[in-house]
């Protein structure tokens, strides 16, 4: 059994210290957790997702606890409201400090993921993960709502899921940086957004449609900024996590 790691910081204390959680997207595991290390000191939690969980599975979670580092496992669950129950005991049990749920599952399935969170968590005496509803992925854009049959623009659609995963008793979503402000305007006070899609100027924005420097997305009300490849692809991952968290902490 892996040793008991180090306590974390709750999700929203940890933002305030260092808001980057850097996107582990790399194989195998030992590469991960170099790379980790590198940046572990201008970073405050590490995202690891379907990428490396699919190729090393808890074994990455416990790692990165055992380093005392918040970890947020985005696997993104969507299924039946029971499935995504067990799903979620399951990750509490991991130890994790934020997970994903699409929001698009519906209200019954939220609902449950975030039950199963409390419960699984005051059974282990420890505070529960932050369960994130999935508004609209940062891929998509108006043509690619309008193919999968989706009648409202892509602002509204935000909007509608938004709400919906607030009335489930979720604390937290997963959005763009173009839609903090609006979200912001309904959403009550301590709800915390986590923004991907994060990419300066300079930087190549992939399959990246809706995005904003992390400079913007920061002073548009962003508790959390998920930076992958700006980051992990760089040829100095350390370097260009540090002038990240330099520009983050100068005076807006």
């Amino acid at each position: 059994m892996p040793s008991r790691a180090p306590a974390s910081p709750s999700p929203t204390a940890a933002s305030l210290i260092n808001p980057v959680i850097a996107a582990l997207d790399v194989v195998p595991l030992d590469a991960a957790l170099r790379l980790a290390e590198r940046v572990q000191p201008f970073v405050g939690a590490f995202k690891v997702g379907s990428v490396l969980f699919a190729a090393e599975g808890p074994a990455a979670v416990h790692r990165l606890r055992a380093m005392g580092a918040p970890v947020f496992l985005d696997l993104k669950f969507h299924d039946i409201p029971h499935t995504v129950a067990e799903a979620v005991a399951q990750a509490t049990r991991l130890d994790v400090q934020m997970l994903t749920v699409h929001a698009g599952g519906g209200r019954a399935m939220m609902q449950a993921a975030e039950t199963s969170a409390q419960q699984t968590a005051a059974a282990l005496q420890r505070p529960p993960p932050l369960i994130l509803g999935v508004t609209v992925l940062t891929s998509l854009d108006p043509a690619a709502l309008a193919e999968l049959g989706l009648p409202h623009p892509l602002p509204a659609q935000v909007e509608l899921l938004a709400r919906l995963a607030a009335h489930a008793g979720l604390r937290g979503l997963v959005c763009s940086p173009l839609e903090i402000e609006p979200l912001r305007r309904f959403l009550p006070k301590p709800f915390v957004l986590v923004t991907p899609g994060i990419r300066s100027g300079s930087d190549p924005a992939g399959d990246q449609k809706r995005t904003l420097s992390a400079r913007a997305a920061l002073d548009a009300g962003a508790t959390w900024l998920v930076i992958g490849r700006p980051i992990c692809a760089a040829p100095d991952p350390a370097l260009a996590a540090r002038r990240i968290l330099d520009d983050l902490r100068q005076a807006p």
